[in-house]
């Protein structure tokens, strides 16, 4: 692993970046992804693999499977990436955005990859489940600042769920306080308002019933120190030890990710290049609105890959 700490950040996607036909082509390119997704295969005792490589989206984009399915894209590309560039550089930091952090967790040597693929089927599986118990959902804001969406979510009674980048801020909630939160960012002036297509209010109190289902999860792991400091979602801070990565992920299941700052840290900390590591580009995109001198690099497929010879 070649030695170039203070300059690259590796960051992992989270939920919402599935697609159909993901990590398919790498797994045709190489033999380490394809290992991966046979893990994957044999530690969840059903073919993870085939639900990404051939859908169908509905059942893909269910989250009890899209979890364990993008974390498992993305570290296949981490592993293809490696093999075609015989070793990979070393980041001063990781994060990843929700889901993400657990992508983290294993890229940082904090889990192995066959517990961490079943924790976020749990993970998936619990939050689906808290989801039907206390129906809610969530909404995109583009174009507030997040002092008038803390006070339309206070006047509607909805959460920040994620402050995304300047401008772009996602809340949760019940059906009936998002449908009133969205009428009052449209008239304050929001650009767009847009519901996605998630099967709970992520990231806020109606989590709750999955906490204690999750810390009994993680109390049956073993967590290491990360091998690199993990930039995490509650605080925007970097996490160095096993115990502090076992709270996060506790935290981070009921509050807001507050991925602009884990951004800006990193960049206030000598990050230039940031390397976005599984499918699709949404952090990238997301990473080029908070600091528009950064250098993106995606991994995302087996064309793509070289970006890692560096």
């Amino acid at each position: 692993m070649a030695e170039q700490e203070g300059i690259f950040a590796y960051v992992f996607p989270g939920q919402g970046s599935q697609q159909v036909g993901m990590g398919y082509d790498l797994c045709q390119a190489s033999a380490q992804a394809r290992e991966v997704f046979e893990e994957a295969d044999d530690a969840l005792a059903f073919p993870l693999s085939q639900l990404c490589f051939e859908g169908p989206e509905e059942e893909l984009s269910q989250t009890i499977n899209a979890q364990p399915a993008i974390l498992t894209v993305s570290l296949a590309c981490l592993k293809a990436a490696a093999e075609v560039a015989g070793g990979l550089i070393c980041p001063a930091f990781m994060a990843g955005h929700s889901l993400g952090e657990y992508t983290a967790l294993v890229a940082a040597h904090v889990l192995h990859f066959k517990e961490a693929v079943r924790l976020t089927r749990e993970r998936g599986r619990l939050m689906q489940e808290a989801g039907q118990m206390a129906p809610g959902g969530m909404a995109a804001i583009i174009g507030l600042d997040e002092v008038s969406v803390e006070e339309l979510c206070q006047e509607a009674g909805a959460q920040i769920a994620n402050l995304n980048s300047p401008g772009q801020i996602v809340i949760s909630g019940t059906r009936e306080t998002l449908v009133r939160a969205m009428d009052l960012a449209g008239a304050m002036g929001a650009r767009r308002v847009m519901p996605l297509k998630v099967s709970g209010a992520f990231h806020s109190p109606l989590m709750q019933p999955a906490a204690e289902g999750i810390a009994q999860a993680i109390s049956q792991l073993n967590f290491r120190d990360p091998s690199v400091p993990i930039v995490v979602n509650s605080t925007a801070q970097p996490v160095t030890t096993a115990e502090a990565m076992k709270e996060e992920l506790l935290e981070q299941l009921c509050h807001c990710v507050q991925w602009q700052k884990s951004v800006e840290f990193m960049v206030d900390a000598g990050v230039s290049t940031f390397i976005e590591i599984g499918p699709g580009q949404v952090l990238s995109g997301l990473i080029k609105r908070i600091d528009k001198e950064a250098q993106i690099l995606n991994v995302e497929d087996a064309s793509s890959i070289r970006v890692m010879s560096i």
